[in-house]
């Protein structure tokens, strides 16, 4: 097995996921175009070192479908001899991106490659591609279906959390979010979006809103007793008989935004790295996937993190931050309460309820965010984290090199 290293990651702005945000106006194989531009234009990279681009995409259908990874590939001038898949794995698309590619370099069948996600969730709805597990009725009665929602209602009643318990973390996710801004932490790896015209239309997250407040956040409704309405609670009573009634603590402000964009890592082995005169900065130790109960289809995170580090021979003790995208703020406190690990060393900048979650795009750029923050506190190890749609989940582990 040969080593794989990431040598650099881009981003675009988050967009608001509603036609008046910001990136609307751009198609998603642009945004994914413009960021593969940057990756070769900043690194002077000649692309015809590289074997393959492998995209990941939630909702890829329409536009975002036909092997849009290839059509970005075009888009952005890349050597022809490159390849291109799609690749679907719900909200873990992205860092499935990241991590197909950097299998094809541990096995030597590449030397080099990019992974990543893109989703513009303002053009392609969440449910355009609605499947099996959630229409057919005789897969989602065996899969005790219900909305995501209701099942980050279900963890925040089980394990017990209140509403002013994910409130708060949603503000500091927040506050957090804003200092990182006001710092400039993210400077290095936003890629500015660019219209027709070539007029810079977004340069920063557009969802944020940094003056946000526990009290603030107490005047918001729940955002899913109607969906529990619709016989949804009952399911989750079924298949938890232990509850007596849910309790419905999750709003618009402590769950992750609608927004578009997309992002990308740049992977290599050493040999890559040598050709291009580029030199790594981190290796990627490992990554591990996994199933969940899809009822709730929230709670991989903990097993998947356990299995990468028995995967790799490290303990959580070995991990310096963690990088857990933050579907919806129970999800995070469980990971958190459930591994013991210090909320001083998860999502340091803040996440997807402050910044937004573009579904397949947000697994690369978890990854990218947490590798910048290791630089910039001189740290070594990060994992980063994602729950997946139908109970999956997936890690992977970087160290600087």
């Amino acid at each position: 097995m040969q080593d794989v290293y990431i040598y650099d990651h881009v981003r675009t702005p988050r967009g608001k996921g509603r036609p008046d945000g910001a990136l609307h106006e751009i198609p998603p194989v642009q945004l994914v175009a413009q960021t593969l531009e940057a990756l070769q234009t900043r690194n002077g990279l000649d692309t015809a070192l590289l074997d393959d681009v492998v995209i990941g995409c939630a909702q890829p259908v329409s536009e975002q479908g036909g092997v849009l990874a290839r059509a970005a590939v075009i888009s952005a001038g890349y050597a022809q001899t490159v390849a291109a898949q799609q690749v679907h794995r719900f909200c873990a698309s992205g860092l499935e991106g990241v991590n197909n590619v950097a299998a094809q370099i541990a096995t030597g069948m590449a030397c080099a490659g990019v992974g990543g996600g893109v989703e513009s969730m303002s053009r392609v709805k969440m449910g355009y591609d609605t499947g099996a597990w959630a229409a057919d009725p005789w897969v989602a009665y065996h899969n005790y279906y219900a909305p995501q929602g209701i099942g980050a209602d279900i963890i925040a009643t089980l394990e017990g959390y209140s509403r002013n318990d994910v409130d708060s973390y949603a503000a500091e996710s927040q506050r957090r979010a804003g200092i990182a801004w006001d710092e400039g932490r993210f400077a290095r790896s936003i890629v500015p979006v660019r219209d027709a015209m070539g007029e810079v239309i977004l340069d920063n997250d557009e969802h944020r809103r940094p003056t946000t407040t526990v009290e603030s956040l107490a005047s918001l409704k729940p955002a899913f007793p109607a969906a529990a309405g619709m016989g949804y609670a009952r399911v989750a009573k079924e298949r938890y008989p232990q509850i007596e009634e849910l309790n419905h603590v999750h709003t618009g402000g402590n769950s992750s935004g609608i927004v578009d964009g997309a992002g990308v890592v740049l992977l290599g082995n050493a040999d890559f790295g040598k050709a291009a005169g580029l030199t790594p900065r981190a290796r990627i130790r490992g990554w591990a996937t996994i199933g969940s109960e899809p009822t709730i289809m929230l709670t991989a995170p903990v097993d998947v993190a356990k299995k990468a580090l028995k995967h790799t021979g490290m303990t959580k003790d070995d991990i310096d931050l963690w990088e857990l995208n933050e579907a919806f703020a129970s999800v995070v406190l469980r990971f958190m309460n459930h591994m013991d690990v210090d909320p001083a060393r998860m999502n340091v900048n803040g996440g997807a309820i402050a910044l937004g979650h573009p579904l397949g795009a947000s697994g690369a750029m978890i990854l990218g965010t947490v590798l910048d923050e290791l630089e910039r506190q001189n740290l070594n190890t990060a994992m980063a984290l994602l729950c997946a749609g139908n109970g999956m989940g997936i890690a992977t582990i970087i160290e600087r090199v």
